[in-house]
């Protein structure tokens, strides 16, 4: 009987540990465990076109990430996307002059900042704007085009 009760009791915490590991996993993979908008500073970006790119994802810079995209909005002034980046404070000395790419991880994974470092000696600050921005690439359009160029290219 004694045995019977050790048995259950190791059982139990057994599948305890293992619902705690299914939980950190599944914090893991959704990236919650690693948002929170306290640290860091935040400067902004005008995009074009941001195809897919959404709230929490990531800012790298030589593929390290170094940021979480905080929000984005629509300015009503030039009718572009404004992308709020929470840069990590840790990450502190980015020149002004970055430039900040749309880029997609592999043919159809999320999309993400890349941002491209400038020569300046002056750093962004809390507030800051960047001014170089390039658009996200999206797909449909190129292939538009290309088929669009084919059909002129047969007349």
């Amino acid at each position: 009987m004694m045995q019977n009760k050790s048995t259950e009791i190791t059982v139990g915490m057994f599948v305890a540990a293992g619902i705690v590991a299914l939980f950190m996993l599944a914090m893991k993979v959704s990236n919650f465990s690693e948002f929170n908008d306290d640290s860091g500073y935040q400067v902004t970006a005008e995009f074009e076109n941001i195809g897919g790119l959404k709230v929490r994802s990531p800012v790298t810079m030589a593929g390290v990430r170094v940021g979480r995209v905080s929000d984005i909005s629509l300015s009503s002034d030039t009718y572009n996307a404004v992308v709020t980046l929470s840069l990590y404070n840790n990450f502190d000395v980015i020149p002004t002059d970055t430039a900040a790419s749309i880029y997609t991880a592999g043919l159809l994974g999320e999309q993400y900042i890349g941002l491209e470092a400038g020569a300046e000696e002056e750093f962004l600050q809390n507030g800051d704007v960047i001014d170089l921005t390039q658009p996200a690439l999206v797909l449909e359009q190129v292939i538009g085009q290309f088929l669009f160029s084919k059909a002129e290219g047969d007349e």
